[in-house]
């Protein structure tokens, strides 16, 4: 279960970036591929979020987190890049 977990933590932290750039990039100079991309970016974006928040609260006491080290996992979803900090700090054993 914790290979899953770091895998879904690398896809959600791509799937984040690429939300982002679909917003920033094609919104403003390409509307129409910027809808059409829209909804399956943030469906798989939505479903790795939830995938990443469940198998986190699932390893936590396997892989004997502390609170400080769960809610540093669990915020890093919310920030860019932070998946990817995590994986190289609290993942590498994988």
């Amino acid at each position: 279960m914790f290979r899953l977990f770091k895998i879904i933590a690398i896809l959600e932290g791509i799937s984040y970036l690429a939300l982002f750039s679909n917003m920033l990039f094609l919104k403003p100079t390409n509307f129409v591929l910027y809808k059409t991309l829209l909804y399956p970016i943030g469906m798989s974006h939505g479903l790795l979020f939830i995938s990443y928040i469940l198998l986190a609260f699932l390893n936590k006491a396997s892989q004997k987190w502390n609170l400080k080290n769960f809610a540093i996992i669990l915020i890093a979803s919310l920030v860019p890049f932070g998946t990817f900090y995590v994986d190289k700090k609290y993942l590498k054993n994988a």
